[in-house]
């Protein structure tokens, strides 16, 4: 299988997925709480269905484990390591509180490894690529290539939680380090941000699931950077004996 040549196809179908969500996001959606007490709209599950039918063509030896099939007990087994990472709509508080920090996010596992991520947020209709090394962004049809930069001499920005919580933890973490400034986002935007050099270190004391960051791991990898455990360690994929949930990790140069 060639990454390249499924770009252009995913690009397609992020953008499809992204222009649902958004006519949801202007004309108003129903939202529902599922069991474990998250949100979840119409919007996220047309989206995924959308999705899944495109990997489905794409790709149909490969197994997808995309948010809502998972809440709803479809959980393919994936112990060969190589499968589909689908977050359909990342940020579903942000889309309910109309903040516009909200992604459609679609990574590819090999080795349980991310090798590929596409991140699209329908709002700024901003478009984030990574794989086998290159990184690029491309807002409104113009692309350019992404990277993540040295901590400037005065000190860090950290990216952070806008709607989740860890706000104590992260002062102890950050307690050691010199720091500039703070942004606040929404979904996986904050990785984006690191990738893009735009901020410096993302620190996650709160609870995600792989299909938050696997997309972005891809692409902050792809860009230079890493996103490891909090020890330093690698960020292990494939985890469905603990409901894909992850551990607590930093994005960072």
């Amino acid at each position: 299988m060639n990454i390249d040549d499924l770009i252009a196809p995913l690009t397609d179908t992020s953008l499809r997925a992204g222009a649902l969500e958004l006519k949801h996001y202007n004309n108003g959606t129903d939202v529902m709480q599922k069991n474990d007490g998250s949100f979840v709209t119409l919007a996220d599950q047309e989206a995924e269905e959308l999705i899944i039918a495109d990997l489905k063509k794409l790709t149909p030896h490969i197994p997808i484990i995309a948010e809502e099939s998972v809440a709803a007990g479809t959980i393919p087994d994936v112990s060969g390591g190589d499968f589909w990472l689908v977050d359909p709509l990342d940020g579903t508080k942000e889309f309910v509180n109309r903040t516009g920090d909200f992604t459609v996010n679609i990574a590819l596992m090999i080795n349980f490894r991310p090798v590929m991520g596409i991140i699209y947020t329908p709002v700024k209709d901003e478009l984030y690529v990574g794989f086998d090394g290159a990184a690029y962004r491309t807002i409104a049809g113009s692309r350019a290539e992404i990277s993540v930069r040295p901590v400037p001499e005065e000190g860090y920005t950290v990216v952070a939680s806008r709607s989740h919580g860890g706000k104590s933890e992260l002062t102890d973490y950050l307690a050691d380090k010199k720091i500039a400034g703070r942004s606040l986002r929404g979904s996986s935007l904050k990785i984006c941000q690191v990738a893009a050099g735009e901020a410096d270190i993302y620190p996650r004391l709160a609870p995600t699931c792989e299909w938050d960051i696997a997309a972005g791991h891809a692409i902050v990898d792809a860009a230079g950077g890493k996103l490891t455990r909090l020890d330093g360690s690698a960020m292990i994929y494939g985890k469905a004996d603990v409901g894909f949930l992850n551990p607590h990790f930093v994005v960072s140069a």
